[in-house]
């Protein structure tokens, strides 16, 4: 009879999704690192995307991404080491305030034109300054690891949108302001997109720092 209503059991269970975590698995591990540092919101995350990849059912996945959109919004009260999950108004403000604070100098410092001019004759140099904005802009948001910034839906599924509306916002201001301030003259289009582009250096260093540092 026992047989039986253990087949019963399994039987009305099966197509159901199976937590794919072993408890021993789970656990493995504890004693080696009870005396570490405690877990973070970023723990918590992994554990719970892990979860939801091992899900079949459609239903019980909204729901694991209605958990994880709510993990995400909790207040974590440390400056540093924070985890920084997608990108949105507030970001976008926040990183236009920090390409601001550093482009200003840069708009009122003759040394911007002299070294664009440089750049203009040299084509070269002008791609390696362009190149190490951006990398500049990946080490500070995803590599320094001042704080733990997780990609969410990225452009194309590569491009993450954070990245893209640093890099973003910081040419366009560099752009909007060298001109509303007379700093080119368009009449000369290769030199002034040069002077641009050594205004946006410290800009989007500026909007890197200023849109994760708040920790939002």
């Amino acid at each position: 009879m026992a047989d039986h209503t253990d087949r019963a059991v399994a039987d009305d269970h099966t197509g159901e999704d199976a937590d794919e975590f072993d408890p021993d698995e789970r656990h493995a591990g504890e004693g080696a690192t009870a005396d570490d540092e405690p877990p973070t919101l970023g723990d918590l995350l992994d554990e719970l995307d892990a979860y939801q990849e091992s899900l079949t059912d459609t239903e019980r996945r909204e729901r694991i991404s209605e958990i994880i959109e709510t993990a995400t919004e909790v207040e974590e009260p440390a400056v540093f080491g924070r985890t920084i999950v997608g990108f949105d108004r507030a970001d976008l403000m926040e990183a236009t305030l920090g390409a601001l604070l550093f482009g200003i100098p840069m708009m009122v410092e003759g040394g911007t034109q002299e070294v664009g001019a440089f750049v203009a004759s040299h084509p070269v140099f002008l791609v390696g300054t362009l190149g190490f904005a951006v990398a500049m802009a990946i080490g500070i948001l995803y590599v320094a690891d001042f704080q733990d910034v997780r990609v969410r839906n990225p452009i194309l599924g590569i491009v993450p949108r954070r990245l893209v509306g640093v890099v973003g916002v910081s040419l366009l201001l560099s752009l909007a302001m060298s001109t509303a301030w007379g700093r080119v003259d368009w009449a000369e289009p290769w030199l002034a997109f040069c002077i641009c582009v050594v205004a946006f250096v410290p800009m989007v260093i500026g909007a890197a720092l200023g849109d994760i540092l708040p920790g939002s």
